[in-house]
């Protein structure tokens, strides 16, 4: 069987095929400008007698707030007061609209969902969840 030997514009084509798949991957930004949703920035903190989940939700209104515990798996909902506008943000290199926040965040421990707390507080939404021993 004879091996055919590459060529340069063959090593140039892999070569800017793998560029274009790491630069889309760095695009991904947990938007979707159908559903006019983005993904929160959050953070899960594991302490040692509870979880907390901190979640940046600017403009959300307060009363659709959802949050749902399932087996390891948080997953909150919101809608914004408003729709807001990514320009308004200060954002220039992208353009759209966004009415709402959608996130789902694997737990990494045992939870009680029963005792979960809630709080939002200047856009900062916080979600505690006791550990189970």
């Amino acid at each position: 069987m004879e091996r055919r030997r590459r060529t340069l514009f063959d090593i140039l084509d892999e070569y800017f095929s793998r560029a274009e798949r790491i630069f889309e991957s760095a695009l991904e930004s947990g938007w979707d400008e159908f559903s006019s949703c983005i993904e929160p920035l959050s953070n899960v903190f594991v302490g040692t007698s509870d979880v907390i989940i901190t979640i940046d939700m600017p403009y959300v209104d307060r009363e659709s707030v959802r949050v749902g515990v399932h087996d390891d798996v948080v997953e909150v909902l919101a809608r914004t007061e408003k729709p807001i506008c990514l320009d308004e943000m200060g954002l220039r290199h992208r353009r759209g609209r966004f009415d709402s926040y959608h996130t789902v965040l694997r737990i990494p421990v045992p939870v009680d969902k029963e005792r979960m707390e809630t709080r939002l507080k200047r856009g900062i939404l916080e979600i505690r969840l006791p550990r189970v021993a």
